[in-house]
């Protein structure tokens, strides 16, 4: 059964979130089954666990340590890095500065923004082997041993980025190496703070309000311990994606969805701490470079499933709903 064949036979009423091991790719036919195990779980589900990914776990109890020092620190101190005053989205966001859902009045999280940087810069670099539109990233001065954890949190997460285009492009029927020459562009990493709700639960407000990631696929680390992430199945039923001892949550955006012409789905979730605890986690937000025309790949299309979609240059395509996330009037919400 041919790739369209298999996506349009495929159900989506899930109620789990499949657990994938790439602990074993040395081989090509490793490479190969790992692939097919990503394929239904991206047509069937949108997202998946990874183990034995490959990020040390001092590496992820480094950079959990230095969220928590930095986000308890007051508020004025932190906004003194206020991402919208720089560039990119680089830095500080505040309690329900992101709006996920124009009904709202804003998302309950507090962020930070990074993008590419070496740990240690080197002589001469001229950034020759990423994409121009890199900007500087904002640091803080306190707390110390912030900038060395998050960086090296985020070089672990390209390491993988990298392994998950070769695996994905597999899983598309297309050569190992298909991905390799347009992702220069480095990702975006942003860490997350979500503060306890009391009262009523009624009351709770969302900390990510109901969406979908817009660019080719995110990089997702859970504190331990407390469930907030929800993704929605095709029956329309709120799904929980909890916090796995060893595991990575990977799951499919827009622009990939659009890229596989709706092979891979880019699956609606959201995140609500009902814990009464403060929540943790880590995006990295994985996308190609900004001048890549994204337009249906020919092994995701047939007479049967025509193109669904025009040809978007890729960073129009981020830039318009970076826009529609945090530039939207959150004050008309009730």
């Amino acid at each position: 059964m041919s790739l369209v064949e298999t996506a349009t036979s495929m159900n989506g009423a899930f109620d789990s979130i499949p657990i994938i091991n790439m602990g074993c790719v040395s081989t090509p036919e490793e490479r190969a089954t790992l692939a097919w195990q990503i394929r239904e779980a991206c047509l069937k589900v949108g997202f998946f666990y990874v183990s034995d990914h490959g990020i040390p776990q001092e590496t992820i109890d480094a950079v959990f340590s230095a969220m928590k020092a930095y986000f308890s620190l007051p508020l004025e101190t932190k906004m003194k890095l206020y991402h919208r005053e720089g560039a990119n989205y680089r830095g500080y966001a505040p309690l329900s500065d992101a709006n996920f859902s124009a009904e709202s009045r804003g998302d309950m999280f507090e962020g930070f923004v990074i993008g590419w940087e070496e740990p240690i810069p080197k002589e001469g670099d001229d950034k020759k082997e990423v994409d121009t539109t890199a900007v500087p990233n904002l640091w803080p001065s306190e707390p110390a041993g912030f900038r060395e954890a998050l960086l090296n949190y985020y070089h672990a997460t390209v390491g993988l980025r990298n392994a998950l285009y070769r695996l994905f492009a597999l899983a598309l029927d297309l050569p190992e190496t298909y991905f390799g020459d347009i992702h220069r562009n480095l990702p975006t990493m942003r860490s997350h703070y979500y503060p306890p709700q009391t009262g009523s639960e009624d009351d709770f407000i969302m900390g990510i309000n109901a969406h979908s990631d817009f660019e080719c696929f995110t990089i997702l680390w859970q504190e331990p311990g407390i469930q907030a992430l929800q993704v929605l199945n095709s029956d329309n039923r709120w799904i929980n994606a909890p916090p796995i001892p060893g595991t990575l949550v990977i799951n499919i955006g827009d622009l990939f969805a659009r890229w596989t012409n709706d092979v891979f789905k880019s699956t609606v979730h959201r995140v609500i701490n009902e814990s009464n605890v403060p929540r943790y986690s880590i995006a990295t937000f994985v996308g190609v470079d900004h001048h890549v025309e994204v337009k249906p790949l020919p092994t995701c299309v047939s007479p049967e499933r025509p193109p669904k979609y025009e040809p978007i240059i890729a960073g129009d395509h981020v830039r318009n709903r970076l826009k529609e996330t945090y530039h939207r009037d959150t004050t008309s919400a009730k």
